[in-house]
């Protein structure tokens, strides 16, 4: 495996004891704006591909996350409570001490060549992204691919980063190979909203940019807009918009997922709410009041302005099937391979 160490420094001989990791954690930080006040735990993990429960609504069974922690920072995240697993808390600390499996390459390469494995989908961003910024360092995603790809495994990926283009030759193999979808989230275009949820992460309209890049290199790619937040992204002239673009980079997909508030994230979310939007604190009581979901009622509100996106994608994969072989190969939106399943549960 080869990382790069570019505007790399470590701050004397700092080490740190992660629960769950037998070897001590080498601290590293890195001289780059996007980093400040951000330590990295480079930790050697004992495994690479996690089994997801049985009892999870999640359409896959397994998951590699290469990093835990996430410095997008985006307020509602789900796997906040995650960090309370090794002694740090899922507020600030999820956002600035971040643990990077340095091995993870090896050990998937590994993994995937046992002779028990039996080449079911693996899903990639389904805790914290894959491509958040300090992947652009490390770079532990080529190797993963390269990976997937020698073993002609499926594969997806949910992310927030246009960051995924640069792994795009690689994505391509494995596409020529097996079934691979990316899915790319973006919850608004509101340039307000975006900066408040989700303060660390790349443009919106950048991420839809990549949508319609990875689709017309051939790379099936759909859009999730989640989590729909009554009252903060939820307005139908925002999602409509979304749809819009969404439908026009060729998306495969669109779904959506509405906020859910399980464990730590309730506290941290709703202490957001009472700094940034206190006008909307009496609604998410109501609406939390008997627990981490929304009421039915409002799910299928929220997922019925999704829909229409979902009808307009379908349209335009039928479209991709009418054509001939030569106007096919111009048009590459629609998959010629059965597509993997989407990455998160629709409401």
């Amino acid at each position: 495996m080869f990382v790069r160490w570019d505007n790399l420094s470590l701050e004397g001989d700092e080490e740190a004891r992660l629960p769950g990791y037998a070897e001590t954690a080498r601290v590293r930080r890195f001289d780059a704006p996007e980093a400040l006040d951000v330590r990295f735990y480079e930790v050697r993990a004992k495994s690479a591909l996690n089994r997801v429960p049985n009892r999870s609504r999640m359409p896959f069974r397994w998951t590699i996350n290469p990093y835990r922690g996430c410095t997008h920072a985006c307020t509602y995240c789900f796997a906040r409570p995650t960090h309370t697993y090794l002694d740090l808390d899922a507020g600030r600390d999820f956002e600035r001490e971040i643990v990077v499996k340095v091995n993870a390459p090896e050990l998937v390469r590994a993994e995937l060549a046992r002779p028990a494995w039996d080449g079911e989908h693996v899903a990639l961003g389904t805790n914290t992204d894959p491509y958040q910024w300090v992947e652009s360092r490390y770079r532990l995603l080529p190797p993963i691919w390269e990976a997937m790809r020698d073993a002609a495994n499926p594969a997806s990926v949910l992310t927030k980063s246009p960051l995924i283009l640069r792994d795009l030759p690689l994505l391509r193999q494995i596409a020529e190979r097996t079934s691979f979808q990316a899915n790319l989230s973006v919850p608004t275009l509101d340039e307000r909203a975006w900066r408040a949820t989700e303060p660390h992460t790349p443009h919106p309209r950048k991420r839809l940019e990549a949508v319609g890049e990875l689709n017309r290199a051939g790379i099936p790619t759909g859009v999730l807009i989640a989590p729909l937040m009554p009252g903060i992204n939820d307005s139908p002239a925002q999602v409509e918009r979304i749809l819009e673009l969404a439908t026009e980079a060729g998306a495969t997909d669109i779904g959506g997922v509405a906020l859910h508030l399980r464990g730590e994230v309730r506290g941290i979310f709703f202490d957001w709410l009472r700094d940034q939007r206190p006008d909307l604190v009496e609604r998410y009581e109501e609406l939390y009041r008997r627990g981490a979901y929304a009421p039915v009622q409002e799910r299928r509100r929220l997922g019925a302005l999704v829909g229409r996106g979902r009808t307009a994608t379908r349209a335009l994969s039928m479209r991709g099937r009418d054509l001939g072989p030569a106007e096919r190969r111009r048009d590459p939106a629609p998959s010629r391979r059965s597509e993997p399943p989407v990455q998160a549960s629709l409401f």
